[in-house]
């Protein structure tokens, strides 16, 4: 189980602490240390597409401009932007065997998965 995602984002500190409070064992995988690949967006999008990994609410998607967020539109074209801003991804994602389990944190749904 990896879960990838930033240390200091709250998201991702609430999946942490939904994952220690089940016992679950996991790899974290800092996207700002270990940084992000082209093969792992590829194969995230491939499952989840780019409207579940894209995170329009934060300030780098908002200080994009204009004519660059409506060119998102399609895998392809996330992908580059994905690549380029890190930050934009929608964290943290919860992988397993190379599933993608989830990205962002619901309570519910980590109290659901069959881990």
């Amino acid at each position: 189980m990896k879960l990838y995602g930033i240390p200091n984002c709250d998201t991702v500190k609430k999946a942490r602490a939904a994952l220690s409070a089940r016992n679950v064992t996991y790899e974290f995988h800092d996207f700002k240390k270990h940084g992000v690949t082209e093969a792992m967006l590829s194969g995230w999008l491939k499952q989840i597409g780019w409207q579940r990994l894209l995170k329009k609410t934060g300030p780098t998607w908002g200080k994009l401009p204009q004519e660059v967020k409506e060119s998102i539109k399609d895998d392809a074209s996330a992908l580059a932007l994905l690549l380029q801003y890190p930050n934009i991804i929608k964290r943290p994602v919860l992988e397993s065997n190379g599933k993608v389990l989830a990205t962002g944190f619901n309570e519910t749904e980590y109290k659901e998965l069959k881990l």
